[in-house]
């Protein structure tokens, strides 16, 4: 139900290809790391959001999603589940077309919220092992 294929599909090939990644840092063991990565190597721009708001694989970081001075197409959430609520709220706010909680990272009130609100959503799943899957 959170992450069926038609969704996963549309986000990773209509949704655009400007992604913001929260909680990506430039610590390398992190999974957000090597997730950005392949986003990039699959054509996606990467926005690391992150407090330290430190440049990551070469792209500007920033601390919010608010402070991202253009738009945003996709919201890849690296935050534990009791943080990704209040960020699923900002990538509406922000008006961005979809939000992606990654594996383990899921809140159903956030997931209902978001999608009351028109944006897709896909929960517990991540958008490198997805892309691949596309061919």
């Amino acid at each position: 139900m959170y992450g069926d294929p038609a969704t996963i599909r549309k986000i990773l090939s209509e949704s655009g290809d400007t992604w913001a990644v929260v909680g990506l840092s430039s610590n390398e063991r992190r999974a957000a790391y090597g997730v950005a990565d392949v986003l990039q190597r699959y054509g996606k721009r990467i926005v690391p959001v992150h407090p330290k708001a430190e440049t990551v694989h070469g792209e500007k970081g920033y601390a919010s999603l608010k402070d991202i001075p253009f738009e945003v197409d996709v919201v890849d959430v690296f935050v534990n589940s009791d943080l990704a609520g209040p960020v699923a709220d900002e990538a509406v706010a922000i008006g961005a077309k979809a939000v992606w909680f990654q594996l383990g990272v899921i809140d159903e009130a956030a997931y209902e919220r978001t999608r009351a609100a028109g944006l897709d959503m896909v929960m517990d799943r991540c958008p490198a092992i997805e892309i691949p899957r596309l061919g």
